[in-house]
């Protein structure tokens, strides 16, 4: 099949987009990429979106108006990938949409909420649409998250030693492979680095380019030690958090009335994501660790990390053939693959659910469905050329 696989996450900035050919054959998935692009959301629509997001409070009229525009730049961003890669012709989706809640109480996860209506991808595209892949986890039981972990565990079954895969997105995540079954979210990655390039900046800068200003400044230990308190980083897997959690308001509240350059809170918090991605590694004893996504590309915080993860080699997801920033996006298309061949597309054991089960809802296209179930769930994944 050829799938485009579609992802915007917690850092809210860009839609994803990867074209892969998938084909299953005795247990094995191959999977080529076929390519990848990435459109920033309009600063309008961005705005927006940022301005929904919690603890803000928002009325439902605003929710509609997300779902819709939000479902629109999907669309337009699905079309124009099908068009360059495809030559105008695929056979499914896979959108993942844009997380805007993820509802933890009490360590259990009890919904989640993606907009971006897929009926606007389906009747752009004339495709069928596979979205809200996350609400049947939850709904059996799981945190609905790392929805990625059953893709690396297919990816990286066979790979020597004790490895993780490691995504820095606005929110870390990690899958342990060769280990007893184990993915969960670590914490922030780029969360609160990007809230406080944007609270010391009034909103005119959104991220830290290159890591510069975490390099210029010093890490302000004391601050350090109090962010390092938050009662998450001690929940044992599985887990998962959000921009519910980790987002400006929370930084304001634990910087209080402290005097800091705005360089010196960026390189602490910047930090902070480096502390808690290798404590939470630590007890796993890894040889490697394979990390993708936005995060890499803030060197500062890759050096921080490197010195932080003791022997453990740390390399990027591209030296085995995958795009870093092009991971999730298929990672969701492999997903979406799965769901309309009647398969599960979680591992219940990393997420928490009681049980398997088939992911996400399905809107049909121009044609038919009509997709032959696969005999038997995949037990490897080959990346080719």
């Amino acid at each position: 099949m050829r799938v485009i696989g579609l992802m915007s996450g917690t850092s809210h900035d860009a839609i994803d987009a990867v074209a892969a050919e998938i084909t299953a054959r005795d247990r094995t998935l191959r999977v080529r990429i076929a390519g990848q692009l990435s459109r920033p959301y309009p600063e309008w629509l961005r705005s927006e979106l940022i301005g929904a997001l919690p603890p803000n409070p928002i009325d439902m009229g605003a929710v509609c108006r997300l779902d819709t525009a939000i479902g629109q730049a999907f669309a337009e961003v699905a079309d124009a990938a099908v068009r360059e890669f495809f030559n105008g012709t695929a056979d499914l989706v896979a959108s993942h949409g844009q997380t805007v809640y993820h509802w933890v109480h009490d360590d259990k996860t009890h919904g989640t909420l993606q907009l971006g209506q897929p009926a606007w991808i389906a009747e752009r595209t004339g495709l069928p649409v596979v979205s809200d892949f996350r609400s049947r986890d939850i709904a059996a039981g799981g945190h609905g998250a790392p929805l990625v972990a059953l893709f690396d565990e297919l990816w990286l079954a066979g790979q020597p030693g004790r490895c993780a895969a490691l995504n820095i997105g606005g929110i870390a995540n990690a899958t342990v492979i060769g280990h007893s079954p184990v993915a969960f979210d670590t914490g922030p990655g780029n969360a609160l680095i990007d809230a406080a390039v944007e609270l010391s900046t009034g909103g005119t800068e959104h991220f830290d380019l290159d890591g510069i200003r975490a390099a210029r400044g010093k890490v302000d230990d004391e601050l350090l030690k109090v962010l390092l308190t938050e009662p998450y980083y001690r929940g044992a897997p599985p887990k998962t958090t959000g921009k519910e959690l980790f987002n400006r308001a929370y930084l304001e509240s634990v910087l209080g009335h402290r005097t800091m350059s705005a360089d010196d809170i960026v390189a602490t918090v910047t930090a902070l994501t480096a502390d808690t991605i290798a404590d939470a590694l630590a007890r796993y004893e890894l040889t490697e660790v394979i990390v993708s996504g936005g995060g890499t590309r803030n060197p500062t915080l890759m050096a921080m990390l490197g010195a932080r993860l003791g022997p453990a080699e740390l390399c990027s997801s591209d030296t085995l053939g995958l795009p870093s920033e092009a991971k999730e996006a298929t990672a969701f298309a492999v997903l979406g693959f799965l769901t309309i061949h009647g398969l599960p597309g979680n591992d219940a054991t990393r997420t928490g659910a009681t049980r398997a089960t088939v992911l996400g809802s399905i809107t049909p296209g121009a044609a038919r469905l009509d997709f032959p179930a696969l005999p038997a769930a995949p037990r490897r994944l080959t990346l080719v050329g």
